[in-house]
């Protein structure tokens, strides 16, 4: 769950690829002790040096352990890019493009997308978390390519006897790795660590309160920050929002992302993209048979083909093939400006399928393991592990810890969301024996804020729901719900002009849409 910012409201969005299969996802969720908010741990000094393109870096020094603000210190890489209207300048806009992963990276690529309003009004502030990108990194393996051959062979997702177990302990193995090497960050790498790390940079910046823009796993972090510093809020935006509380607790048995529902909402986006392609004609979508009916039964037929015979993609020697998972996995349903690309590429599937050619797309098409955006993969990158996003998730969100309960969920998953519903399950098992952190927050989520918070949830969500929107409306003490009428994760992936004209006035002059407002999305789907 990691979009960035991606509303142009001068021109279209860029696609991207969506990764189905989450690399990391969660474990066991330790209380909060109140004793950990109420010591004092001094502010970072910020030394700001030019680093390219009109933006400014610095490193500030945190406390490992926020109950020992005086011990041990791990360092903070920030960024900034100071606001184009000086004179009119508000404040710092804090921002977190989801994840959890590194920000920085993408930050830079990405700042000229971030509405020309905000950039104008508010210094645009990033920072990678702890255990990620270039602050104090959790590190496993000695490389990239180490951490490659260590995974090396498992499936997208298990389904035979003999895959479900070498999965098992494959990531039984990966997580004792870390336990033995991953360092004191581990026990210390929760999203209240981040929160509390976001306030000492709040305050290290000179601004009296946050401001803070925040997508899909970023509304997990602006929530725990809203109630752990609640006389702090600013202005907020929580865009592509989790539920809270189902994300936090759980009774063993089911992992976080199916008690939060992204299995179905997966499910659902996939049958409207379908029956929306069915309505269409073949020339705004390749795969359309005429009716929904008709091309729900051609997609049931195409994964039945690339079942039993999977088709080649490019050509020696850089063959690959796509079964039925590639087919199911590839589609881009969190980008509703890329669906007829993938819709595209599932005649082009049909087509092979029925003749036994190959796909005649690039050796390294998007029918492909879904792969890094370009900004992350550079060469310069730092060291971007798994176990990075793994530290984060498995200590916020309670997640089954014997391993036999996965198996039962996939069958669950499966059951009401078909092959979709997997991406959503089995990679959750990888926390199954992650080492246990201890400073994850699991509520209360209603405190009440200096400042209202705005929430902004598509009601065709295939990731967060529309309905973990309203959940986290409802959790929250002062929170104004704009939902937009569309399909994609997060509105500003999937621009609505109506709801951006909403935000930019919030974040301008701190006005509130009325209650119960709806927006339209700009991009209508094969029109």
């Amino acid at each position: 769950m990691s979009p960035f910012f991606r509303r142009a409201r001068s021109g279209a969005a860029l696609p991207r690829r969506v990764v189905a299969v989450m690399s990391g996802l969660c474990a066991a969720f330790l209380p909060l002790t109140a004793s950990v908010a109420s010591v004092a741990s001094p502010v970072p000094a910020l030394h700001w040096i030019s680093c390219d393109d009109g933006f400014q870096c610095a490193t500030a020094q945190v406390p490992l352990d926020h109950r020992r603000p005086h011990g041990a210190m791990i360092d903070i890489a920030v960024m900034r890019h100071p606001a184009t209207d000086t004179a009119h300048r508000i404040g710092s806009l804090f921002v977190n493009g989801g994840g959890p992963s590194e920000q920085l990276l993408p930050l830079r690529a990405e700042y000229g997308r971030i509405p020309a309003a905000w950039r104008a009004r508010y210094d645009i502030v990033g920072f990678d978390p702890r255990g990620f990108g270039s602050s104090t990194a959790i590190r496993c393996f000695p490389t990239m390519d180490a951490e490659s051959k260590f995974l090396s062979g498992l499936p997208a997702v298990p389904d035979t006897g003999p895959q479900i177990a070498d999965w098992d302990r494959t990531w039984a193995r990966f997580d004792a790795r870390c336990a033995s090497r991953g360092g004191a960050l581990l026990r210390h790498d929760s999203t209240a660590d981040v929160a509390r790390d976001m306030d000492l940079l709040r305050q290290a910046t000179g601004d009296p309160v946050m401001n803070y823009v925040g997508l899909s796993y970023g509304t997990g972090l602006g929530a725990t920050y809203a109630n752990l510093f609640p006389g702090r809020v600013g202005r907020m935006i929580l865009d592509g929002n989790l539920d809270p509380v189902a994300w936090t607790h759980g009774d063993g048995r089911l992992p976080a992302f199916l008690r939060m529902g992204a299995d179905k909402a997966s499910a659902a986006t996939l049958d409207a993209l379908l029956d929306l392609c069915g309505k269409a004609s073949t020339t705004a979508c390749a795969f359309s048979a005429g009716t929904p009916a008709a091309t729900h039964a051609k997609f049931e037929t195409l994964l039945s083909r690339l079942r039993a015979h999977p088709v080649p993609i490019g050509t020696p020697p850089d063959t690959l093939s796509c079964d039925d998972l590639c087919a199911v996995f590839s589609l881009p349903l969190a980008d509703v400006g890329a669906w007829k690309a993938g819709t595209d590429q599932l005649q082009q599937l049909w087509t092979a399928s029925a003749t036994g050619h190959p796909v005649t797309a690039p050796a390294r098409s998007s029918l492909t393991a879904p792969q890094a955006p370009s900004s992350l993969a550079a060469p310069q990158a730092p060291y971007a592990g798994q176990e990075q996003t793994l530290a984060v998730l498995c200590s916020d969100s309670a997640n089954p810890r014997d391993p036999r309960a996965y198996t039962a969920a996939a069958r669950l998953a499966s059951a009401r969301s078909g092959l979709i519903g997997l991406s959503w399950v089995w990679p959750s098992e990888a926390c199954a024996k992650w080492p246990t952190g201890r400073d994850g927050y699991t509520g209360p989520w209603n405190r009440r804020t200096a400042g209202p918070i705005l929430l902004v949830g598509i009601t065709g969500d295939p990731a967060t729901s529309y309905a973990n929107s309203v959940a986290m409306s409802r959790a929250l003490a002062r929170a104004r719900l704009l939902t937009v009428h569309g399909y994609g994760h997060t509105e500003l992936s999937n621009p609505s002009a109506c709801a951006g004209d909403y935000e930019d006035r919030y974040l301008l002059t701190g006005a509130l849409p009325p209650p119960g407002t709806v927006c339209e999305q700009d991009t209508i789907p094969f029109s």
